[in-house]
C-alpha cells in the first residue's frame, strides 16, 4: 500500500459475516446478473480499447484463457505470481516470454472493481475477455457461463506438462484434449484460434528447417528470412500464424493447412493428407459457419474444465473481525470517547460496505479472516489502535512497522484493507462463526510509526507465560484478557520458523501432532511453509484452540504456555468446555484492546501527503 495512493488507511470495524458450509454451484451465464449488471459492458469496452491499440492483443487474451483452463482447470491460476509457497505458471516453458496481456487483465479487473467491487473472479474475467476478443476480431460470440472462483495456488510443473507444445503430434494432441473431456472435433475447432496471433521463431524453427514433406517451400523460405537456424539467434522474432488475415477471426487457418502452410508442427498435424482429422479440416476450410459454430461450442466446453464453484452458504455468524479506524467524521469532538454510533450519521452504510468486501475476501481465501484479525492485534499492540501498521516507510521521516520482525513476510491482508477503504470512500464523500459486538469507533490515524517499538511490543511465538502476562499487562490487559485474546489463534496459519523449535525440542507436545507438523517443517528448511494453528477447525471461530491446548496440541510455544501447569490452566479448561464463556470474555477483551491509547482528537484526512 503506497503512501502516494488515495489514502493510507485504517482497517475498518469488526464486522459480522457468514462462512463455512459449502455447496457446489453450476456455472451460469446469469451468475452476475444481479450482483454486477454492468459486467459485460465494462469488460467489452476495455477489451475493445486494448485491441484498437494493438490488434494482436485479441489473440493474446484468448490464449490466456486457453493456458489457464489447460492447467488444473479454468481457475485464474495463470495470473498468479510466484510466492514463497509455490512457483507459478507464468514462467513455465509454454508461457515464458510468450503469454502476455496481463496488463490488460489488470485494467479490466480494475474497471470491474469500480462498478462492482469484490464480486467478479479473475477466472470469469478471463473467460469473458476471450469471448469478447474473438467477437471483436470478427469471430462468433457465445453465452459465457460464469461462477468460477479463483485459485489460491498455481503449479509450474503442471503448466509444463499440461499445455500441448508446438512439437506435439496428432496422437498427443488428441490424447491431451481427450483427457480434459474435449473431443477430437473440439480439438480441431479450438486449434482454429491460431487464425489470429503470432508465434516466436523458437516455436517453428525446427519445422521450417527440417520438415520438407508437408511444408510449402515458399512459406519455409519466407519464415527463414526472419528466423535464423542457430538457436539463440532471433528466438523471439515473430511471425503470423495465419499469413492471410492474422488479425481477423476467420477460417483461413484451415485453408492454409490444406496447402501445407501451417506454421507450427502441431498445426500441420491436423492435416496430414491421410490423417484422422483431415475431413474436419476440409469441412472448416469450406464452411466458416460450421467452424465458428463448433468453435463456440468447444469454448463453452473448455470453460467448464474443473472450475472452482464452491460458494458460501449461511452458517453460524461471527464478528471475525476488522478495523483500526476510518476517516473520523468532522463533527467528532476533541477528546471524545469511542462509541459504536460514531459514524451513524456521517457514514450510515459503513458496516454493510465493510461486511460485503470482507465476506468476498473470505469466500475466496478462508485464511484471510485470520490475516485481517491479526492486523488489528498487531496494530493495537504498538502504541495503541491507530492504524500505524498500515503506513509505508517514508524516508527520511520514519521507518514503518510492516518490515519489523513480527510482521515481515507474515502480516497479510493489506490489499483487502485497500479495497475496503476505496469502497467506504465511495459510500461516504462474517463468516467464521464467532461472537459479535459493538465496535467503539472514532480513532484518528497515526502520521508516524516506530519499528523499534514494534520489535519489542508484539509478543513473540517463543514467549513464556510470564513474558506474555507482563506484555499484556503493560497495555492494561489482564491475564484473563490474555488467555481470551489468544483464542484468536483458533483461526489462521503460522510459518514453520515460528513453530520449528517447539515440534523438535519441546517435551509438552503430543507426539503424533509433532510428527504431522514435521512433514512440512523440516529441521533446516521450509521457513515459510504454513500450518494451521488450530488443526481441527482452522476456518471456524470456536473453542477448539483451547481443547487442543489441553491435549498438548498447541502449535506455538507461546500457545502451549497457557496450559503448562501454570496459573492460566484453569481458564483454558473453562474455555475448552464452555464456548459461551470464551466468546463472552473474548468480546470483552477485544473492546478493551481496541481502547489502547487511541488518537481521538479532531478528525483529519488519513492521507499522507508527500
Amino acid at each position: 500500500m503506497a503512501a502516494s495512493s488515495s489514502c493510507i488507511i485504517a482497517i475498518l470495524t469488526f464486522v459480522h459475516l457468514l462462512f463455512m458450509g459449502t455447496s457446489t454451484a453450476q456455472l451460469s451465464s446469469k451468475f452476475y446478473s444481479k450482483s454486477c449488471p454492468r459486467l459485460f459492458s465494462t469488460v467489452k469496452s476495455t477489451v475493445q480499447a486494448a485491441i484498437r491499440n494493438e490488434p494482436r492483443m485479441g489473440a493474446s487474451l484468448l490464449r490466456l484463457h486457453f493456458h489457464d483452463c489447460f492447467v488444473n482447470g479454468c481457475d485464474g491460476s495463470v495470473l498468479l505470481d510466484d510466492t514463497a509457497n509455490f512457483t507459478g505458471e507464468k514462467n513455465a516453458v509454454p508461457n515464458k516470454n510468450s503469454v502476455r496481456g496481463f496488463n490488460v487483465i489488470d485494467n479490466i479487473k480494475s474497471a470491474v472493481e469500480n462498478v462492482c467491487p469484490g464480486v467478479v473472479s479473475c477466472a470469469d474475467i478471463l473467460a469473458i475477455t476471450a469471448r469478447d476478443s474473438v467477437a471483436i476480431l470478427g469471430g462468433p460470440s457465445w453465452n459465457v457461463k460464469l461462477g468460477r472462483r479463483d485459485a489460491r495456488t498455481a503449479s509450474q510443473a503442471a503448466a509444463n506438462s499440461s499445455i500441448p507444445p508446438p512439437t506435439s503430434n496428432l496422437n498427443q494432441l488428441i490424447s491431451r484434449f481427450n483427457a480434459l473431456g474435449l473431443s477430437t472435433k473440439d480439438m480441431v475447432a479450438l486449434s482454429g484460434s491460431h487464425t489470429i496471433g503470432q508465434a516466436r521463431c523458437t516455436t517453428f524453427r525446427a519445422r521450417v528447417y527440417n520438415e520438407t514433406n508437408n511444408l510449402e517451400s515458399s512459406l519455409a523460405q519466407t519464415r527463414k528470412s526472419n528466423c535464423p537456424r542457430t538457436t539463440g539467434s532471433g528466438d523471439n522474432n515473430l511471425a503470423p500464424l495465419d499469413l492471410q488475415s492474422p488479425t481477423a477471426f476467420d477460417n483461413n487457418y484451415y485453408k492454409n493447412l490444406i496447402k501445407n502452410r501451417g506454421l507450427l508442427h502441431s498445426d500441420q498435424q491436423l492435416f496430414l493428407n491421410g490423417g484422422s482429422t483431415d475431413s474436419i479440416v476440409r469441412g472448416y476450410s469450406s464452411s466458416q459457419s460450421t467452424f465458428t459454430s463448433d468453435f463456440a461450442a468447444a469454448m463453452i466446453k473448455m470453460g467448464n474444465i474443473n472450475p472452482l464453484t464452491e460458494m458460501a452458504s449461511s452458517c453460524p455468524l461471527m464478528a471475525i473481525f476488522m478495523t483500526l479506524a476510518l476517516v473520523a467524521s468532522n463533527d467528532s469532538a476533541a477528546g471524545a470517547g469511542l462509541t459504536s454510533e460514531f459514524y451513524a450519521r456521517s457514514c450510515p452504510k459503513l458496516f454493510s460496505t465493510v461486511r460485503s468486501i470482507v465476506q468476498s475476501a473470505i469466500d475466496k481465501n478462508p485464511r484471510m479472516g485470520a490475516c485481517l484479525l491479526r492486523l488489528f492485534f498487531h496494530d493495537c499492540f504498538i502504541n495503541g489502535c491507530d492504524a500505524s501498521l498500515l503506513l509505508d516507510d517514508v524516508l527520511p521521516f520514519f521507518i514503518g512497522e510492516k518490515n519489523v520482525h513480527p510482521n515481515k513476510g507474515s502480516a497479510c491482508g493489506f490489499e483487502i484493507i485497500d479495497q475496503i477503504k476505496n469502497a467506504v470512500e465511495r459510500a461516504c464523500p462474517g463468516l467464521l462463526g464467532g461472537p459479535k459486538w459493538e465496535v467503539q469507533l472514532g480513532r484518528k490515524d497515526a502520521k508516524t510509526t516506530n519499528p523499534l517499538v514494534a520489535n519489542i511490543s508484539i509478543p513473540t511465538s517463543s514467549a513464556s507465560l510470564k513474558e506474555l502476562i507482563i506484555r499484556f499487562g503493560g497495555v492494561a490487559l489482564s491475564t484473563r484478557d490474555l488467555v481470551a485474546l489468544s483464542g484468536a489463534h483458533t483461526l489462521g496459519q503460522a510459518q514453520c520458523h515460528n513453530f520449528r523449535k517447539r515440534i523438535y525440542n519441546d517435551s509438552n507436545i503430543d507426539k503424533d501432532f509433532a510428527e504431522q507438523r514435521r512433514v512440512k517443517c523440516p529441521r533446516t528448511s521450509g521457513n515459510t511453509n504454513l500450518a494451521p494453528i488450530d488443526g481441527e477447525t482452522p476456518y471456524v471461530f470456536d473453542n477448539s484452540y483451547y481443547k487442543n491446548l489441553v491435549k498438548n496440541k498447541g502449535l506455538l510455544h507461546s500457545d502451549q504456555q497457557l496450559f503448562s501447569g501454570g496459573r492460566t490452566d484453569a481458564l483454558v479448561k473453562t474455555y475448552s468446555v464452555s464456548q459461551e464463556s470464551f466468546f463472552m470474555d473474548f468480546v470483552s477483551a477485544m473492546l478493551k484492546m481496541g481502547s489502547i491509547n487511541p488518537l481521538i482528537g479532531p478528525a483529519a484526512s488519513c492521507c499522507i501527503l508527500i
